[in-house]
């Protein structure tokens, strides 16, 4: 079978979504135990703490956001990839640089038509799944540096 007959469909796992949104939640956490040990005045630790969490929140929401954008994912040979979402139309994506995909877990970067800018955390066993085979495949092929 020729590689460029095949595409990878992925369905992102909501365990791992919601391990990226805890371990954010968290990380936030303990930038604010941080701020408020620094030797600083009051106002400035109030300030400093708030202005933490007001980027943190905003982060998160994105996250949120982008998770709410993709309910599955098609990874073509050439490196193109559609996006399920929630309305039932398949839309074009573009995988971003920074993408990594290892034999058991990959964090994609991409980008929606909108300029949303999303990642995904994925985990897949090559003698579980075709699909994660064949992206496994198809990342070889794109080089992975869409």
């Amino acid at each position: 079978m020729s590689s460029s007959t095949f595409s990878a469909e992925l369905q992102p796992d909501r365990t791992l979504r919601w391990i990226v949104l805890l371990s954010g939640a968290g990380l936030a956490g303990i930038g604010i135990l941080l701020i408020v040990t620094l030797p600083l005045h009051a106002a400035a630790i109030v300030t400093a703490a708030g202005t933490w969490l007001a980027l943190c929140a905003q982060e998160l929401v994105r996250i949120r956001r982008g998770f709410a954008l993709c309910r599955r994912m098609r990874i073509a040979p050439g490196g193109s990839m559609l996006l399920l979402q929630a309305d039932g139309q398949w839309r074009t994506a573009r995988l971003l640089a920074g993408s990594v995909l290892l034999r058991r877990a990959g964090w994609l970067l991409f980008e929606t038509q909108d300029g949303h800018r999303c990642a995904e955390l994925l985990q897949g066993r090559c003698r579980e799944s075709d699909d994660w085979r064949r992206l496994q495949v198809i990342w070889r092929h794109v080089g992975a540096t869409p």
